[in-house]
């Protein structure tokens, strides 16, 4: 399916301005370019174009709200300057399975400075050997690449920032099962050697 067709499909009767989240991974764009998505979309805040075909990210419209762009498993190799143009508040950006060689090519996004994290496996890049020292020194905007912070301190779901609550609970089931265990053995321990054990001399 063409991207177009699969827009208005995603639309479902829907006005443009009323989809917040657009994913159309996985149909085809034509002459590896982005089609169908315009400035109508005004208050999308993710757009997900994985493994769509894409050369070139040149026809992405001026988005002001969004947040989230997957465009990982394309064939993308430059170009990001329209990134910093027309995408200001960029936090999180996929370019995973691209053709990114080289970290100059990825110096548009100097531009972003809301941008938090940035994928880039398996892009050529990454056979740097300074690659992740580079990458952070060319934006200190970033807190995680490729899933990691500069501390090589792994990103969880809420970007770093878990409350412990879940950990002092689980703490506390524990220790109420290990008294419930020590008190069934105890149990154990009496029926054994009580007065009519089976056990006894």
């Amino acid at each position: 399916m063409d991207m177009k067709k699969r827009v208005s499909l995603e639309l479902r009767h829907r006005s443009p301005s009323e989809v917040l989240e657009l994913v159309l991974d996985n149909c085809r764009s034509s002459e590896g370019r982005i089609e169908g998505i315009t400035e109508e979309f005004s208050n999308l805040e993710l757009l997900s174009l994985i493994n769509v075909g894409l050369t070139s990210v040149a026809d992405i419209p001026k988005l002001d709200k969004l947040k989230k762009l997957e465009l990982s498993d394309n064939r993308i190799s430059g170009g990001l300057e329209v990134l910093a143009e027309r995408l200001v508040n960029l936090t999180h950006l996929n370019l995973s399975g691209n053709k990114f060689k080289d970290i100059s090519t990825l110096e548009p996004l100097k531009k972003l400075p809301q941008l938090k994290s940035l994928d880039l496996f398996n892009c050529e890049v990454t056979n740097l050997g300074d690659y992740r020292d580079s990458i952070f020194k060319l934006l200190p905007q970033l807190t995680y690449l490729d899933g990691y912070d500069i501390d090589d301190c792994e990103a969880s779901d809420s970007d770093g920032e878990g409350d412990g609550v879940d950990d002092e609970d689980e703490e506390g089931e524990d220790l109420i099962f290990s008294e419930a265990v020590r008190e069934k053995q105890n149990e154990s321990d009496r029926c054994l050697n009580g007065p009519f054990s089976l056990y006894r001399g």
